[in-house]
């Protein structure tokens, strides 16, 4: 009896207790393109991939949404497509996967769609 308590006991703690997840979190929005992200250890520069913003004036315009919808400290999970200049090109997602930061700027038509996915 005390075998069978004992092992619903660890099945419960293994089933229900909380795993630590690590993530990336939004740094810092150097511009409509670029920005830093890091995790615990260590900051990684981001090159949104497939974005060209359309005139000066819309630059501002896309740094506000990008700041609006991925406060500092956001978590974020990245899709890496390849390095340029040392600089990681990827899709930057919300923990969520719900919104992606290159489509958000398609989809306000501050940017052009500069390759295929």
């Amino acid at each position: 009896m005390n075998r069978i308590i004992s092992l619903l006991f660890i099945f419960f703690l293994v089933v229900f207790s909380p795993i630590r997840v690590y993530s990336a979190e939004i740094l810092q929005i150097n511009n409509s393109s670029n920005i830093l992200v890091g995790d615990q250890n260590r900051n990684l520069p981001i090159k949104l991939f497939c974005v060209e913003i359309n005139g000066e004036d819309n630059e501002a315009i896309a740094i506000n949404i990008l700041k609006k919808e991925f406060p500092r400290g956001s978590k974020v999970k990245i899709k890496p497509y390849g390095f340029k200049e040392n600089i990681l090109i990827a899709k930057v997602f919300d923990i969520d996967e719900t919104k992606e930061m290159s489509e958000l700027l398609i989809a306000k038509n501050l940017s052009s769609e500069t390759c295929g996915n």
